[in-house]
Parts: C-alpha cells; sequence; structure tokens
C-alpha cells in the first residue's frame, strides 16, 4: 500500500513517470521506502528547502499510523 501511494504522489510530480521506482526495504523495526526518479526529476520530487518531500513524508507517516508501522523514505540520487 505504502508504495502505491509514493509511486502515485511522485509520478504526478514528475515529467517522466515511466522513470519512477519504489524499491520496498523491510526491517525489524521499520520499512524503508528507496525512491528513484530520473536526474532531471529529482529536484521536483525535493523541492525548494525540502518541502515537497517533507510533505511526501507526512502524508506516509500518516498513511501508515494507524497500523503502528514505522516508514521511512528515502530518496536517492
Amino acid at each position: 500500500m505504502e508504495k502505491d501511494l509514493i509511486e502515485y504522489i511522485v509520478k504526478s510530480l514528475v515529467d517522466d513517470p515511466s522513470s519512477v521506482s519504489v524499491n520496498v526495504v523491510e526491517g525489524e523495526k521499520s520499512t524503508i521506502l528507496e525512491l528513484k526518479v530520473a536526474s532531471d526529476d529529482i529536484g521536483k520530487v525535493i523541492g525548494k528547502h525540502g518541502r515537497i518531500a517533507k510533505a511526501i513524508r507526512t502524508v506516509l507517516q500518516a498513511a501508515t499510523a494507524k497500523e503502528g508501522k514505522h516508514t521511512v523514505l528515502e530518496i536517492l540520487d
């Protein structure tokens, strides 16, 4: 569910939605979502002063809070 949510949000933001990929890494206490986008679109995902990235992380935390999960979004170059 988290993976689909992040893919949907990020594909709506970028110019090249086909280059968006989300890898899920399950840990003992948390889940890590590794996000990769095209190098031209990295600024659109992060935003000025990281505002868009922070907003995406906030939505992700709100979506997973009901289940008691701790989920981290990492934006990879």
